[in-house]
C-alpha cells in the first residue's frame, strides 16, 4: 500500500486551508480510509485541533503530526506505507515548503473564496503546480447562501479553463463549531448541510485522486 498524498495549498492566508484539511480528514476516516495529517504550517492550527481531539478521546484512527518543512519528504516516506491518504496542510507565503508538498502530492487542493481578490491570489499556487507538473483543483469555500458573485466567479474560472471541483462549501458556522470540540461536522452534525457538503466534496476528490481503502468502511 502506498498512500495518496493530498496537499492543501494557497499562497493567500485566511482561505480556509486548515478547515478543509481537517474536515476532509474526518470525513474520509469515517468512510473507512486510513488517514494521517501533516501540519507544515508554523501557525499550528491543525495540531491544536488534533490536541483537542486527543484530549476528548474521540474514537477513530485519524492521526496527525507537526512537521517542519525540510523534514516533509522524509515524513511522507515514513508514513506512506501505512496509510491510504496523507493530507498536508501547507503554510501560506512559504514557497519552499509548499513546493515540497506540491511535488509529492497526487492532488493539490486550492481553496478559494468567491471574490476577485481570492481568485487572483490562487495564481502563484496554480503556477507552482504547473511547474511541478502536479494536478491542482480549486475548491470554492465559504460560499454565501445568496448572491450572484459565486456564479460570476465560477464563470470566470471556467473562462480561464481552471480546474474546479463541482462540490463547494458554504459559509457555515458548523465547520468552526465542530473544530472547537476536536471534531468534524460529519461527527458533530452528521445530518446537517455542512456535513452533506463535505461528504460530497470528499467523494468527488476520492474519485479524482483514485483513493483506495485497505480495510472496509
Amino acid at each position: 500500500m502506498t498512500a495518496k498524498i493530498v496537499a492543501i495549498a494557497q499562497q493567500k492566508g485566511g482561505a480556509g486551508k486548515t478547515t478543509i484539511a481537517i474536515q476532509l480528514a474526518v470525513a474520509w476516516t469515517r468512510e473507512g480510509y486510513r488517514v494521517a495529517m501533516l501540519d507544515v504550517d508554523p501557525q499550528g492550527s491543525l495540531t491544536a485541533w488534533f490536541a483537542l481531539r486527543r484530549d476528548a478521546e474521540v474514537d477513530g484512527d485519524l492521526q496527525a503530526s507537526e512537521v517542519q518543512g525540510w523534514k516533509l519528504s522524509t515524513e511522507i516516506d515514513r508514513l506512506k506505507g501505512n496509510f491510504d491518504i496523507l493530507i498536508v496542510d501547507t503554510p501560506p507565503h512559504a514557497e519552499t515548503d509548499a513546493r515540497v508538498a506540491v511535488r509529492a502530492a497526487s492532488l493539490i487542493l486550492v481553496p478559494v473564496q468567491p471574490s476577485p481578490m481570492d481568485l487572483w491570489a490562487t495564481q502563484p499556487t496554480l503556477e507552482l503546480a504547473r511547474r511541478e507538473k502536479s494536478n491542482a483543483l480549486l475548491v470554492l469555500n465559504r460560499v454565501p447562501s445568496r448572491g450572484k458573485l459565486t456564479d460570476i466567479i465560477r464563470a470566470k474560472i471556467s473562462e480561464e479553463k481552471l480546474p474546479i471541483a463541482n462540490a463547494q462549501l458554504g459559509n457555515r458556522s458548523a465547520f468552526a463549531a465542530s473544530m472547537m470540540e476536536g471534531l468534524g461536522v460529519v461527527e458533530s452534525q452528521p445530518k446537517g448541510l455542512a456535513a452533506i457538503e463535505i461528504r460530497t466534496l470528499a467523494d468527488e476528490i476520492a474519485g479524482l485522486a483514485k483513493l483506495t481503502k485497505t480495510r472496509g468502511g
